[in-house]
């Protein structure tokens, strides 16, 4: 990877910045809990400032893990869960295999089958994930219209096994647990834009946490900050 100019201009070093953004991701914490955290640090960090950083680095980091992916299984558990932005409820359509690793994820205001094709179409672009031999999800009627649709279309293979069953999807609604631990103490958002990135490095430092990133394995902390750090080519 080329060298990065991402931090060019900031006031504050590099580290610093991934250190605020990488925490904020992965632990149950308010921008204002990482300002009081730098404060003991003699560090004077605004939460806006927080803030602002994790909106520009979520997606480059998710961008960036991408290639680094193990493969995943071709059984894969779809559910959506609930996200509140600016009073309103929207859609957080997840995926997993069948041993838990994340597939893909994708927020929607909609909940039908225009939603659910655009997701399964997102899904299956990267090279990491397999064809779907099984594909469980729950009672929604959104989702078998939506399949067959993009058999037709060739997108599924026709050999694809549609399944509605809910108590299939247990090991995805425990892997939701992540993501609403981490929506909760940030009060919830204020834009579309901003629950989509914010969502977007939720669920990219869970796939770090869970251990699928070739080399760096689940439980290894150190492992998973270099990694991080190695990405945007600062020392660990």
């Amino acid at each position: 990877m080329a060298k990065t100019n991402l931090f060019k201009w900031r006031h504050y070093e590099s580290e610093i910045i991934l250190l605020c953004v990488r925490w904020y991701l992965r632990y149950a914490l308010s921008y204002r809990d990482l300002e009081e955290m730098m404060r003991e640090r003699n560090l004077t960090v605004d939460h806006t400032t927080i803030y602002r950083w994790v909106q520009k680095y979520a997606l480059e980091l998710e961008k960036r893990i991408r290639p680094h992916l193990r493969l995943t299984n071709d059984s894969y558990r779809i559910d959506e869960t609930y996200v509140k932005i600016k009073g309103k409820w929207y859609y957080l359509y997840r995926a997993v295999d069948s041993s838990g690793q994340t597939i893909d994820f994708m927020l929607s205001a909609k909940r039908d089958t225009k939603a659910a094709k655009r997701f399964f179409r997102k899904m299956l672009k990267a090279s990491q994930h397999q064809s779907p031999r099984v594909i469980n999800v729950d009672r929604n009627n959104a989702y078998p219209p939506a399949v067959e649709e993009l058999k037709k279309e060739g997108v599924f293979p026709v050999t694809s096994q549609l399944r509605q069953c809910k108590y299939l999807n247990n090991i995805l609604e425990q892997d939701h647990r992540f993501i609403k631990r981490r929506v909760n103490p940030g009060l919830g958002f204020f834009s579309f834009n901003t629950a989509r990135r914010t969502a977007s490095g939720y669920e990219t430092m869970n796939i770090i946490r869970k251990g699928q990133i070739e080399g760096v394995g689940k439980g290894d902390i150190r492992g998973q900050v270099r990694f991080v750090s190695n990405l945007f080519r600062i020392a660990a």
